[in-house]
């Protein structure tokens, strides 16, 4: 995966691999997964973060449309909101890179409010991984 997107990935994992957390809590890998995480950004820049990710990986599009058609593909967004009514956009640029190559977006949005413990974890979590 490394050698076809032409950058090194954040995380990598493989079928089979243990990994142990820092609390000494230990996982099987049931999948593999090649992950390359955005820079954090408070207020965020969805739109930039998507492609600055993109732009750290080949633009051969034949490729990316063999990578779609074997593996799952997605850009994955955790989104942390300050309030219910809140919002983001992206750009038509952002949005046709992720369609060139076949690349599915998903997010997870999360809002402050009923369960702000909840949300604050979640947060903390996420500010773990990216250091």
């Amino acid at each position: 995966m490394t050698r076809l997107l032409k950058c090194q990935p954040t995380v990598a994992e493989f079928k089979g691999q243990v990994v142990k957390h820092s609390s000494g809590r230990e996982r099987l890998v049931k999948c593999g997964n090649w992950r390359l995480l955005a820079e954090y950004a408070e207020p965020e820049n969805l739109d930039t973060q998507i492609r600055s990710i993109l732009l750290q990986t080949s633009d051969d599009l034949n490729m990316w449309r063999s990578l779609t058609q074997t593996f799952r593909v997605d850009m994955f967004c955790g989104i942390f909101l300050d309030s219910s009514n809140d919002g983001l956009s992206l750009s038509p640029q952002t949005l046709l890179m992720l369609g060139e190559r076949g690349i599915d977006i998903d997010f997870d949005i999360y809002a402050a409010g009923d369960d702000d413990e909840i949300f604050s974890n979640m947060k903390s979590d996420i500010d773990r991984v990216t250091e």
